[in-house]
């Protein structure tokens, strides 16, 4: 079955995703959220420091993980469809995007 191309749509900020990469989205953020629940616990059972920020650590690789894979397809679909359409201004808001990444 071919999967079909992930577009933004034309005068909105929205972006069609596929079930797929929606699914994959949400797991990964599940397994974040399940992992700040964990942190909180540690937290209030007062555990120490280290493990604490181990975990911090963790998080924070998978944040930074799982926003490379948006900006993976966001170039790959949106930026190139823009583009394509005459639209050079969305150079500027990837700029801007690996600017905040810093």
């Amino acid at each position: 079955m071919e999967e079909k191309q992930a577009c933004c749509c034309k005068g909105e900020r929205t972006k069609i995703r596929s079930e797929e990469e929606k699914s994959a989205i949400i797991r990964r953020l599940n397994r974040m959220i399940g992992q700040l629940n964990g942190i909180r616990r540690m937290v209030e059972e007062d555990r120490y420091c280290d493990d604490i920020l181990i975990q911090l650590s963790a998080v924070d690789k998978s944040v930074k993980s799982l926003a490379n894979v948006v900006l993976e397809s966001h170039m790959h679909t949106c930026l190139i469809e823009n583009i394509l359409n005459g639209n050079t201004q969305v150079v500027d808001e990837i700029v801007d995007l690996f600017k905040r990444f810093q």
